[in-house]
């Protein structure tokens, strides 16, 4: 089933979680150590051999429609996310509350022995109808794997499951998990207007590169609401 209509942010809201993913990417830093374990990777990943380090997303155009919608009944409001458990990769997480640090950009949760992820608050709640986004760091050099660490091993169809406040567990189904290039950031697919309620799951992939700190990718798991359950 699809529950209420989350509010759509601005788009300076989108840029801002634009720069924050850029910051998520700077901050997962890999062990730099043979032997590092490599976090797993999307089957079917493509790799653009003339991408730029950088770690910059594009902010989605802006619409250019010319005609106002009609007015929508607002839709009750959807619970806030506590956790998440992802149970084929082994995730049963808490999620931090992520907001907007003092410069715009995107908070990022903290790189810690067990560390969590976030859920960015001012987009929709899951469940909620739009793509409601979640983000967590894949290794760090002082702890190692992260909460996202196999979040590249999910296949379609497999489930993921966010407890909310009011005691219900929304249930979404993984449709595709793709890695991208920094410098191709597939922005509006993750950010953009849904007419149901989706799931994006965000942490950084591919190659490390070891002069600007930070990996040259991101993997970005996409799923769909396919009901609740008590918990």
């Amino acid at each position: 089933m699809t529950e209420g209509t989350g509010r759509q942010p601005s788009a300076r809201t989108w840029i801002a979680l634009a720069v924050g993913l850029a910051l998520v990417a700077v901050i997962a830093v890999v062990v730099a150590v043979t032997g590092q374990q490599q976090a797993p990777q999307p089957a079917g990943a493509t790799a653009d051999p003339g991408r730029s380090s950088s770690p910059s997303v594009p902010a989605p155009a802006p619409s250019t429609a010319s005609e106002t919608p009609p007015p929508v009944a607002p839709a009750p409001p959807v619970a806030e996310p506590v956790s998440v458990g992802i149970p084929a990769i082994d995730v049963t997480s808490g999620l931090l509350r992520l907001d907007l640090n003092g410069d715009g950009t995107v908070q990022v949760p903290p790189l810690e022995r067990d560390d969590k992820a976030g859920w960015y608050q001012r987009g929709p709640a899951p469940g909620a109808v739009g793509p409601a986004v979640m983000l967590g760091h894949v290794d760090s050099a002082e702890y190692g794997p992260g909460v996202f660490f196999d979040l590249g091993a999910l296949q379609p169809g497999d489930e993921v499951e966010v407890a909310r406040a009011d005691g219900t567990v929304a249930l979404f189904a993984v449709d595709r998990v793709e890695r991208h290039p920094k410098n191709a950031f597939p922005t509006i697919e993750v950010y953009g207007n849904t007419s149901d309620a989706q799931l994006r799951l965000i942490t950084c992939g591919g190659d490390f590169d070891s002069g600007a700190r930070s990996y040259e990718d991101n993997i970005i798991a996409f799923a769909t609401l396919t009901g609740a359950r008590p918990a």
